[in-house]
């Protein structure tokens, strides 16, 4: 095993470690999915820009005013330092690069999606103590402070602009074309924001078919996680068939053609036969 692949395997093993812990470390789990798709710094003891990465939230948690009260009061000041001062915020474009998922490119560049702009709000509000959330609105994560009954919000990708209900809504109807439900401002767990940045950079590769190698680090991530759809199993099976990995993504199709057997046999049955025309490919 080359020490690339060592190096891997030991980043991945944390990443599950983490996820499974009591209390998931956002940041942490974050960054070692940034170290996926960042190239790392030969030589550096901290070759993925992961311990730089906590000591910048750690730094600008520190800039944050002592003593702020009421939620209101921190959701001003989180939008005066990082969306005022340090110029965190979103466009259009940022939606087109890969480095806009990626937590230490995003502490870079203070550029990224809605999603990853708001862990670094969430990250940096709760160093210093504040009561904050993510909200995982359709098609545009935000955050929340205070008790999430209060409905004090506001929107990292536009600078932490505050957000009303009826913003919200509009946004929610626009994205959907469905109402807001109550449902949609519960706080975000940890895993439930990991897994929406990795669905997120599946869709980028997706997009993308040359680059066939992040849509599997991202399934593979997604796959270590402790509640992920079964299906994804299967995406994997056959992205290794779309990579030429013809026997591995054979093989995996019919251990999910098991799984699925017994309530879907003619799904199952299906999913037999592409595993016999990935093996003909090899002829």
């Amino acid at each position: 095993m080359s020490s690339e692949d060592a190096g891997r395997d030991a980043r991945r093993k944390r990443f599950a470690e983490e996820a499974r812990a009591e209390r998931p470390d956002l940041a942490l789990l974050c960054l070692l999915l940034g170290a996926e798709a960042s190239p790392p710094s030969p030589g550096d003891a901290d070759p993925y820009g992961v311990d730089a990465a906590q000591i910048e939230l750690d730094r600008l948690a520190g800039l944050l005013p002592y003593g702020a009260r009421g939620a209101r009061a921190w959701a001003s000041a989180l939008a005066e330092l990082l969306g005022g001062r340090c110029g965190f915020r979103g466009s259009s474009p940022d939606y087109q690069r890969l480095e806009s998922s990626v937590l230490q490119q995003v502490l870079r560049r203070r550029r990224g999606l809605p999603i990853l702009l708001s862990v670094v709000w969430i990250e940096v509000a709760r160093r210093a103590g504040a009561p904050v959330y993510g909200v995982a609105l359709p098609g545009h994560f935000v955050v929340g402070f205070g008790d999430p009954a209060e409905r004090v919000l506001a929107d990292p990708f536009a600078g932490g602009a505050p957000l009303s209900g009826e913003d919200a809504e509009l946004m929610v109807t626009g994205a959907t074309g469905a109402p807001l439900e109550s449902s949609m401002l519960v706080p975000a767990r940890p895993l439930e924001t990991v897994l929406r940045i990795l669905n997120n950079i599946r869709a980028w590769a997706s997009a993308r078919p040359e680059r066939t190698d992040v849509a599997l680090w991202a399934l593979e991530l997604s796959l270590l996680l402790p509640a992920h759809p079964a299906r994804l199993r299967y995406e994997r099976a056959q992205l290794l068939v779309q990579r030429g990995e013809f026997l591995r993504g054979a093989a995996e199709m019919d251990e999910y053609a098991e799984i699925v057997d017994g309530i879907e046999p003619t799904a199952a049955d299906a999913i037999r036969h592409r595993a016999r025309a990935a093996r003909a490919l090899l002829n």
